[in-house]
């Protein structure tokens, strides 16, 4: 995974509360066995209406999605933010998120920028008004700056966990991984009758 420590690009709105991981991946796209080739199917049912914001052909490119209240809320699939992340995003506002996906969000390669709903709210009408306003994401120091919104440096609510994970670009299998040799160790002192060298 991309280490992940500043985040700058467009911003996307998607001016709409509980967005569900259905509404983000269809149950239909769940049949991959791959972490790849959900893109085509990201919002599958909005992006039917031609004039849907990620069809927008001055939307194409953006990086950051600016979301509503309770974003990611639903089923617990990991192929949510895997779908987000094969669009393109790296980054998604919101004044608050499903606690599954938001869990889910640093090992798909995304930040969950948690912020004031005033400070969503001004994101949102900037990036509404202009496609072209700038977000930059300070995933280290755990801020957001628009200049177009008039936010600068606003903190959002990140662990410090999921903050490392990203800015050092690793999950948290990889993470666990990384401990390999003392869990081996551990579990051979703790059952030293087990084979747990392979």
């Amino acid at each position: 995974m991309e280490p992940l420590i500043r985040v700058t690009g467009r911003g996307v709105p998607l001016d709409r509360p509980n967005v569900d991981t259905d509404q983000i991946i269809p149950a239909a796209w769940l049949k991959n066995t791959t972490r790849t080739g959900y893109a085509a199917g990201l919002f599958e049912q909005w992006r039917r209406d031609p004039g849907f914001v990620l069809n927008l052909p001055e939307r194409t490119g953006a990086t950051i999605l600016v979301g509503g209240p309770n974003f990611g809320c639903g089923s617990s699939r990991e192929h949510a933010p895997w779908a987000l992340h094969e669009w393109g995003f790296r980054a998604v506002i919101a004044p608050g998120f499903g606690d599954i996906f938001r869990n889910n969000m640093p090992n798909a390669g995304l930040v969950p920028v948690w912020c004031e709903p005033p400070v969503v709210a001004a994101l949102m009408a900037a990036t509404t008004a202009d496609a072209a306003a700038g977000i930059s994401v300070d995933v280290a120091g755990k801020t957001v700056t628009c200049e177009a919104a008039g936010v600068r440096a606003e903190p959002f609510r990140l662990d410090d966990d999921a903050r490392d994970r990203l800015v050092s670009g690793l999950t948290q299998l990889e993470v666990t991984l990384r401990s390999a040799d003392r869990i081996a160790a551990y579990e051979q002192a703790r059952a030293p009758w087990l084979d747990v060298s392979a």
